[in-house]
């Protein structure tokens, strides 16, 4: 359904990623990739996105580097210029969405979903986030500071981001009193990747079903 594009960058420069089209004036969300690089299951995300009527960009954020060795995906991701990505990168996919017409989320998995938290405290331009299982380092973005309506999704049994993780973030999202929900699942991280061995198909479906009232809601 979608095809390979380049956008501007903020910085004047360009980035690569897969553009799903609904349609002009659709609103829109930007997808962000996992560790393992900008593969065919993000991609199926944004053609998803665009089959219910959302205007769909994934980045691809790695430049065509893409993996499946965990080792790999560690080195890739320890290697991305996070601020960079979320500036540049994610900044230029959501002006990219907005010259489109309609407003724009920014939604993610795993190191997307960190980023995602990412670009709720640092891209004021974006409408609404969703974050799946994932928090960035709060020296880099602290989410006392997410400025737009957010929602998350986590999993009960997740080593990376616990549900002690979690338990902070709310609190800290609360004392901030930002608009945010956050949902959590009897599952294990990378719940929504069909790709996985955690795939939880009731999990993955229901925060489907969460997430598309909110999108409407802020879109």
């Amino acid at each position: 359904m979608g095809s390979m594009i380049d956008f501007a960058r903020p910085d004047g420069g360009s980035t690569k990623g897969y553009l799903a089209l609904a349609g002009e004036g659709k609103p829109g969300v930007v997808v962000i990739q996992e560790w393992w690089g900008l593969n065919d299951q993000i991609c199926g995300i944004a053609d998803r996105f665009a089959r219910v009527g959302y205007n769909a960009l994934a980045p691809d954020l790695y430049e065509g580097r893409v993996t499946q060795e965990p080792d790999e995906a560690t080195h890739l991701m320890g290697g991305l210029d996070f601020p960079g990505a979320t500036h540049q990168d994610l900044g230029g996919a959501v002006g990219h969405l907005k010259g489109l017409g309609g407003k724009v989320a920014v939604m993610g998995f795993c190191m997307g979903g960190a980023l995602t938290i990412a670009a709720a405290v640092h891209l004021p331009q974006a409408d609404a986030g969703v974050c799946y299982y994932g928090i960035p380092p709060k020296d880099f973005a602290d989410p006392a500071n997410v400025g737009i309506p957010l929602q998350c999704h986590f999993a009960n049994q997740d080593d990376w981001c616990t549900p002690a993780a979690v338990d902070e973030l709310q609190g800290v999202l609360t004392q901030a009193g930002a608009e945010f929900e956050i949902h959590r699942y009897d599952a294990a991280h990378a719940f929504c990747n069909e790709r996985s061995e955690a795939y939880d198909v009731g999990a993955a479906s229901l925060s489907w079903e969460r997430m598309l009232p909110f999108l409407a809601a802020h879109l």
